[in-house]
């Protein structure tokens, strides 16, 4: 009897001990973006695309095949751009890239600018959506057909 008290006791006072140690332990840490690859079907026109538009800044690319344009993201990894795509591909709306900007109206000028077109989340032409939250964002496609959100998320 006195050696169950015993077990008991001790596991009782050292429970406590084992929870602070587990509170100091390192926590996994969280996956981090690396890159986003999109494939297209001519590299040129996709990464004049996403250079005219978005002013990305290229980035060396190991393979040096004429098939790859790499662009950074700062923070948030890479942008991969793989020539080899089919034409006439038709990608849905709920498949896309965002991209935060300081104003959307601001940027809305500048696609005005270079002819491209935009549509709110419904797909209102020329049209900007103000989300439940206050971020305004539009839509618009790439050369390739896939879809594009901007926004002003903070």
């Amino acid at each position: 009897m006195k050696a169950t008290v015993l077990i008991v006791l001790t596991l009782f006072i050292f429970s406590p001990l084992k929870k602070a140690m587990a509170q100091t332990e390192k926590k996994h840490q969280p996956v981090v973006l690396n890159h986003i690859a999109v494939y297209v079907a001519d590299l040129k026109i996709a990464t004049d695309f996403y250079i005219t538009v978005f002013g990305l800044e290229q980035i060396p690319e190991p393979f040096k095949d004429n098939r790859h344009t790499w662009f950074t993201l700062g923070q948030a990894g890479q942008l991969h751009l793989i020539q080899g795509a089919k034409t006439g591909l038709v990608y849905d709306k709920n498949g896309h890239l965002c991209f935060s900007v300081p104003s959307v109206d601001a940027f809305v000028k500048n696609l005005n600018t270079l002819k491209i077109n935009f549509e709110d989340w419904p797909g209102k032409a020329n049209t900007i959506t103000t989300r439940v939250d206050g971020v305004k964002q539009i839509y618009f496609k790439d050369p390739d057909g896939h879809w594009l959100e901007i926004n002003d998320a903070k």
